[in-house]
């Protein structure tokens, strides 16, 4: 069983997505939170697998819940996923920044919304090709990219493949796109989080962008020269 936590100052938005969620017979809700003081305090009692998270609420918001959540070695398993209005938020950038697992839209299908939570309950990232990377790299554009020497422990196989995680591609598809097996890519996916100390996919989607790899608008491993 799934179990998630809601964090929203809106009563009627947690009421909403607490009745999509418990419709599916795999996830239960075990708690929520008005704001993101009471939020952190919910998941320390909790220990869900997901945490819902609004950005924009009073006092305390979703983005320093989640760096809190991020932080505390107790929740190493939690995965936060951050809920925004709009797709162009640039709040998202922040939130993936302290260690968000991705975003969901407040108007997702419900469908989309259950998928969501098992996906990121999977240990996998919100990375959608169509969304995300818009949002990272519109955002990115106006913001100083951090020292590229980052990278400068990366072989050019390892970078390829930062790349390929940037553009929100999944394993299966990097794999097909530069002819490795699954596993291989599985394994270089584990060693980039290790080598830049990544907590997961959306970290290494935002290192990409703030290092300068990838280029805002770019769909792709940069060229070569």
């Amino acid at each position: 069983m799934i179990r998630v936590v809601l964090v929203d100052d809106q009563h009627l938005m947690r009421a909403g997505l607490c009745a999509l969620l418990e419709r599916a017979e795999d996830i239960t809700v075990v708690g929520e939170a008005a704001d993101g003081a009471a939020g952190v305090a919910v998941v320390l009692a909790q220990r869900p697998d997901v945490v819902l998270m609004d950005i924009r609420m009073p006092g305390v918001d979703g983005i320093e819940a989640t760096r809190r959540i991020v932080a505390d070695q107790r929740l190493r398993h939690v995965r936060v996923v951050v809920l925004t209005t709009f797709d162009t938020d640039e709040h998202i950038f922040d939130a993936i920044r302290v260690g968000a697992a991705g975003f969901l839209l407040k108007n997702t299908e419900p469908d989309q919304l259950r998928a969501a939570v098992r996906t990121v309950a999977g240990g996998e990232a919100l990375l959608s090709p169509s969304v995300t990377r818009r949002v990272l790299a519109a955002v990115a554009d106006g913001r100083p990219r951090t020292d590229p020497a980052r990278l400068a422990g990366l072989t050019e196989r390892e970078r390829e493949l930062l790349a390929e995680v940037a553009a929100g591609h999944a394993n299966q598809e990097i794999a097909e796109r530069l002819f490795l097996s699954p596993a291989t890519v599985r394994t270089y996916v584990s060693r980039l989080l290790t080598k830049l100390a990544a907590r997961d996919r959306a970290q290494l989607v935002h290192i990409a962008y703030e290092s300068g790899l990838v280029r805002p608008g770019q769909a792709g491993p940069p060229d070569q020269d």
